[in-house]
Order: structure tokens, then sequence, then C-alpha cells
């Protein structure tokens, strides 16, 4: 059912997020302090029955020098220097297999797969564990380290995103001049905090991205994993206040939109639990850069399914290949 903001609404909806004065000064410490740790990148074939797909295996080192995994996939006939999507995944699911999600490589570009660090037991399985230790938090990774800014979860796995752009920009197969960013739900997300905080990428594709508008999101809906902050907050109600203004912020996707300015194309659903469509069209709303959306009115979480796919591809063949 159609439970949020009707059409109208949505399209004028402003959030009242708030901006923090120091929101450049966090993340610009935090991305400088991950380059003091080297890159070094690792890249390795991976046997595979593919015979139009070569696919590696690709390391390089992420937020604290933590190695991250990925896979890099090629077109067999792929020329130097093409243009490459770099992917992020949604709640749960990390890279996978590496003859799994074909998707782009079959569309003739550079596919970077990053895998989600402490993720991976959804429909897809991980390679990259999150060393943190872990303090009070529901179950999930939502609530993980939220007390504080500098140990909140997302600040490891928005590093991670940065570093990987970084990474298949010094690849030989990249041209470092035709670079989007893609992601789903929670890869949406990261895919947008990349956007905003990794220079001179050119496209972006953000299907219902979850972390937006995080405050009106944790009142509208009980879906995990919204669901899993509010739990944390119903348990913890003498934080939710404090956590609400001096850390969520940072991780907001509105806050990301207002500081992002790649081509961008945005998904919403209108009947999507999981990330109310009034949060994504909050961010789309802030978004500084060209952009546009498409919203799938009849659709939940699962939005357009392989339409929106074809879009994308769409987008990102308009935006890298010209």
């Amino acid at each position: 059912m159609l439970y949020d903001m009707g059409a109208a609404e949505l399209k004028g909806y402003a959030s009242a997020q708030h901006d923090p004065s120091d929101f450049d000064a966090f993340w610009s410490e935090t991305i400088s302090d991950a380059r003091t740790h080297p890159l070094d990148l690792r890249l390795e074939e991976v046997a595979s029955p593919l015979e139009t797909i070569r696919v590696y295996d690709l390391g390089f080192r992420g937020y604290g020098g933590e190695l991250i995994r990925a896979w890099l996939r090629l077109p067999a006939a792929a020329p130097d220097h093409g243009a490459a999507v770099v992917q992020f995944h949604g709640y749960a699911r990390g890279r996978g297999e590496p003859t799994e999600n074909l998707l782009w490589a079959s569309a003739g570009f550079v596919h970077v797969e990053v895998d989600t660090r402490g993720q991976g037991w959804g429909t897809t399985r991980g390679s990259t564990p999150d060393l943190a230790a872990r303090s009070g938090s529901t179950p999930g990774f939502v609530t993980l380290g939220i007390r504080e800014r500098d140990t909140y979860y997302y600040r490891r796995l928005f590093t991670d995103a940065v570093r990987a752009v970084e990474a298949a920009r010094s690849l030989a197969n990249v041209d470092a001049a035709r670079l989007g960013l893609y992601g789903l739900s929670q890869g949406g997300a990261t895919a947008l905090a990349s956007a905003a905080l990794a220079p001179s990428v050119q496209a972006l594709v953000a299907r219902v991205p979850f972390l937006s508008d995080i405050s009106r999101a944790v009142r509208i809906t009980d879906a995990a994993p919204y669901s899993e902050l509010a739990g944390y907050f119903a348990h913890y109600r003498h934080e939710a206040a404090r956590i609400e203004s001096d850390v969520l912020p940072y991780f907001d996707g509105v806050n990301f939109a207002r500081r992002a300015s790649p081509a961008a194309l945005f998904v919403a659903a209108l009947m999507d639990r999981v990330c109310p469509p009034s949060t994504v069209y909050a961010a789309f709303n802030a978004y500084r850069g060209p952009k546009q959306l498409v919203a799938r009115e009849f659709n939940g979480h699962e939005a357009g399914g392989v339409d929106d796919e074809l879009l994308a591809i769409e987008h990102f063949r308009t935006h890298l290949l010209g």
C-alpha cells in the first residue's frame, strides 16, 4: 500500500536533517588517515569456466589499513583504459562468487564489485572481516559502534568505498576519467557517500538508497534494518537524542547529496517499507549535480528490478561512453 507522502509532496519535500558544521573536516580527516596506508593493490586472476569475461581477485587497503576484497571483471575483448562501474552491495550481501554478477562486464564495462566488510550472510557470501571490536548494539550493523561517530560501522564502510574508487582508478584497464558508482539500498547509500567523498567520479546510480533522512525513516517504518535502530533507541533510550544529533548526521545521505555532483540516477519505490520513498526523495531533492529520479509506484524495496538495471546501463553509457 502507499503509506508515505503523495507524489506532489514528495517532489517538494526537504529533509530537516541538519548539516554539521564540521562534516567536511570529519570526513577529510577520516579519508586522509586512510590514505596514510598504501593501497597495496593485489591482483590475481581467478580460474573460471567463463569464456567472455576474465575475473581477478582484487585486494586493497581500506579503513585502518585493513585488507578489503573485491572482484575485478573484464570483458574478454575489453580495450585498455575502459569505462568502469564500481558496485557496492546491499545489507547482508558480500561480493559472492567470481562467476556471479556478470551483468556489468557483459555490458562492456570494467566491473569492480566491492566486498562489504563483516557482511555476507544474505544471498551472497563475503570475504572481508570487520576487525573493530563490538560494543553494545542490536543484531545487525546499523547500530554497530553507534555511540560515537569515530567508532560507527559506516565510517569504516564508506572509507572502504572511497579507497575502492582509488583502487579502481589505479588499474591499468580503467580510464580514470570514465568512472561510475552503482548500488542498491545499503549499496546506494555507499555509492552516494562515495560520490561526495571521492573526487572526479562521472556518474552515479543510487537505487532505493538506505540511510537517507534517517530520523524520519526510523519513525515511519518498522522494517529492518531501520527496526534495528529503533530497537537500540528503545533499549538505550537515554542516548537516542544525542546519537540523532551528534552521530547519524555524519552518515546521512542527505548531507552527502548536498556535496555530490556526478550525473545521477535515483530510483524510489513508493510502496517501499525498507527505504521509505520520502527518504529517497530527501536525498534526491538535496542533490546538487545533474539528476533524474524514476519512481516505481507499485513496487516495494525490489523497485524496478531488471528494468532499473537496464536504465542504469543506459545511464552509464550516456555519461561514461558519451
